[in-house]
């Protein structure tokens, strides 16, 4: 198998970043970018998602909590997280 070399151009802070992400699975930007081109050839896809996430159940009841404490009047500024779990719980 022959193979090629791919040049890219990225700013150092994406490039950083990225290396920082595949050195905490254990990888190097190379073998990610290997895997990125197998993964789209062996799917026919672009492995990519350009969609913004969607919170889950327990995140949208966090929400709905919040919004109920804010509209309930009780909001404000606390001193500290212990005085604010106090006033959400009361």
């Amino acid at each position: 198998m022959a193979a090629s070399t791919l040049t890219i151009r990225l700013d150092d802070e994406l490039k950083r970043g990225a290396a920082e992400v595949a050195d905490y699975y254990g990888l190097d930007l190379s073998s990610v970018t290997r895997a990125f081109y197998k993964q789209m050839v062996n799917t026919r896809r672009i492995p990519l998602t350009f969609a913004p996430e969607e919170p889950n159940e327990e995140s949208l009841a966090a929400i709905a909590e919040g919004d109920a404490f804010l509209a309930s009047g009780q909001g404000g500024r606390f001193a500290n997280g212990h005085n604010l779990i106090e006033a959400a719980t009361a």
